[in-house]
């Protein structure tokens, strides 16, 4: 049954970058209440939050880790990026520490979670959720840099990634390379990334990272877990 299923959707890659869902993680990025709503949301994030949590709740549903990664901007922009420093210093007050903003997009955390804890977050940690599923921040656009992310996943025994989340321009695809120069073999889960193209699938297949849904994903996932079991 299994290899049926899997040979009428193969997985994409060869033995280097071939999807190992049954050691896979998902990361989800910057789904926070600002970038989906309100003056600084940003375009397309608002229409994937229900993708994004049907992926997440595949993976709790499968046992596989999940790491929330999140922004937290200090008033006076200090820990921002440059591009941004000038706007959070003006008062602008995006996904500030212990804001209604920077909270995670409704229906994505797991029931019963606890509100973020930004003095953890920004001291580095990771803050759990529940069994298997984490917070971490990050200060720039790519999720590995000067976090925990690395060592985290290398404790869970993950060797895939799946990535989902707001902007692929920006922070997702910045992930994925950095992901990428890990030696992570990579899914960009397509209907569940803000900002994502047809215009962006070529550059992700360049680097051998898979572009497919929400819905394949969650095929392989059980697939894997099946496998495995």
């Amino acid at each position: 049954m299994i290899e049926n299923a899997l040979s009428q959707d193969p997985v994409p890659g060869d033995e280097y970058t071939r999807p190992q869902f049954a050691r896979a993680a998902l990361l989800t990025i910057d789904m926070q209440a600002d970038f989906v709503s309100g003056p600084h949301a940003v375009p397309g994030t608002e229409r994937i939050v229900p993708a994004v949590a049907r992926l997440a709740r595949t993976f709790r549903d499968a046992g596989r880790p999940i790491v929330h990664v999140v922004r937290l901007y200090l008033p006076d922009g200090s820990n921002s990026d440059s591009c941004r420093r000038s706007l959070i210093a003006a008062g602008a007050g995006l996904v500030a520490p212990h804001s209604p903003g920077s909270r995670l997009a409704d229906g994505l955390a797991p029931d019963g979670a606890a509100p973020l804890d930004p003095g953890r977050l920004l001291s580095g940690a990771a803050q759990p959720l529940a069994d298997g599923e984490h917070v971490i921040y990050k200060p720039r656009w790519s999720a590995f840099h000067h976090t925990p992310l690395r060592r985290h996943l290398d404790d869970l025994g993950v060797n895939t990634l799946v990535v989902a989340g707001c902007n692929y321009p920006n922070c997702p695809r910045a992930t994925i390379y950095d992901a990428s120069a890990h030696d992570y073999r990579l899914v960009l889960a397509e209907d569940a990334t803000s900002g994502f193209t047809e215009h962006a699938r070529p550059e992700m297949t360049g680097i051998s990272a898979w572009c497919l849904t929400v819905a394949a994903i969650g095929r392989h996932l059980r697939a894997g877990d099946e496998a495995t079991a």
